[in-house]
C-alpha cells in the first residue's frame, strides 16, 4: 500500500453515467444486498469490496488511539469477523453506502465484539490480510499527519483508495492497448494542466504532435473520470448515489 500521489480533478460532466439498471445490478455491494449474504457469489463480493478498502479501517482504529500494532491486529480480526458473520444484514438495502456500513460494523466491533474474536479461534477459515508493518505505517504517517478525526480520515483514505483504483484500471486498459509509455508519460495530466509547451515536451519524447498530445491527454481524462465512477458504483446501495458519492470523496482530497 502506497499513498496516492495523483490528486483527483475528475470532470465528469461529459461522462457515461452508470445509471442503466443493467449496469448497476452487478456492481460488488448490490450483489452482498441483493442475496443478502447467503450465496458464494454475495460472499465472494463482499471479500472483494474488503480487500479494497481495509486501509482506511486501519486509519479509523490507527487515529482512535490504538498503536501500530493493536490497529493491525484489529483490523485483521474485523476483516475476518465480517466475512464470517452476517453483518451486512444490517445495512440499509434502499440508501446504504458500503463505506458508511463498513464503518458502523468496524465501531460496533471495537466497542463490542474484540474481545470476543481475540478469544476466539481468529479467522473462521476466511483467507486473511497480511499487512506489512513499515509499509502500512509509512503510508498512514504520509496521509495522516495533518491532523484531523478518525472519521473524517477515514473517509479520506477511502477516497485516496478509490481514486488509485481508477488509476491502476486506467493504466492496465493503456498496457492492454500497447500504450504504456503514453500512459507513463502524461498520467500527472489527468489532474493538472500542462506548463507552457508542457505538451510539446511531451509530444517530441512520444513522436506526437502537441495536438494530438492535447487529444490523447482528453481521452484519458474521460476515461479516468469513467472508471472511477465505476469504482464507485461498486460501492453505493444505487445509482443515484455516484454523483453525490464523488463529489463529497473529491472534496475531502481537495480540501
Amino acid at each position: 500500500m502506497s499513498p496516492s500521489s495523483v490528486s483527483p480533478s475528475v470532470d465528469t460532466s461529459s461522462q457515461p453515467t452508470l445509471t442503466a439498471s443493467a449496469s448497476f445490478a452487478t456492481t460488488h455491494w448490490s450483489v452482498v444486498l441483493a442475496a443478502g449474504g447467503d450465496s458464494p457469489e454475495s460472499t465472494a463480493a463482499l471479500e472483494r469490496l474488503c480487500r479494497a478498502y481495509w486501509y482506511p479501517l486501519y486509519v479509523y482504529v490507527r487515529r482512535s488511539g490504538y498503536g501500530a500494532h493493536d490497529a493491525q491486529d484489529l483490523t485483521q480480526a474485523f476483516f475476518s469477523e465480517i466475512l464470517r458473520k452476517n453483518y451486512f444484514r444490517a445495512a440499509d438495502r434502499e440508501r446504504g453506502k458500503f463505506r458508511s456500513f463498513l464503518l458502523t460494523s468496524l465501531r460496533h466491533f471495537l466497542t463490542h465484539e474484540w474481545e470476543k474474536a481475540r478469544a476466539g479461534k481468529r479467522g473462521g477459515g476466511v483467507s486473511q490480510i497480511h499487512l506489512d508493518d513499515p509499509v502500512v505505517e509509512d503510508c498512514y504517517r504520509q496521509e495522516c499527519g495533518t491532523g484531523g478525526t478518525p472519521e473524517r480520515l477515514y473517509d479520506r483514505a477511502w477516497a485516496l483508495r478509490l481514486f488509485e483504483q481508477g488509476l491502476a484500471r486506467l493504466r492496465q486498459e493503456c498496457v492492454e492497448q500497447g500504450k504504456t509509455r503514453q500512459f507513463d508519460q502524461l498520467k500527472n495530466y489527468l489532474t493538472q494542466e500542462p506548463a507552457p509547451d508542457g505538451y510539446t515536451a511531451a509530444g517530441a519524447s512520444l513522436g506526437l504532435s502537441p495536438n494530438a498530445v492535447a487529444v490523447a491527454v482528453h481521452r484519458l481524462r474521460r476515461r479516468y473520470a469513467f472508471m472511477v465512477r465505476e469504482a464507485i458504483a461498486q460501492t453505493v446501495g444505487k445509482p443515484s448515489q455516484v454523483d453525490e458519492e464523488l463529489g463529497y470523496l473529491i472534496s475531502l482530497i481537495c480540501d
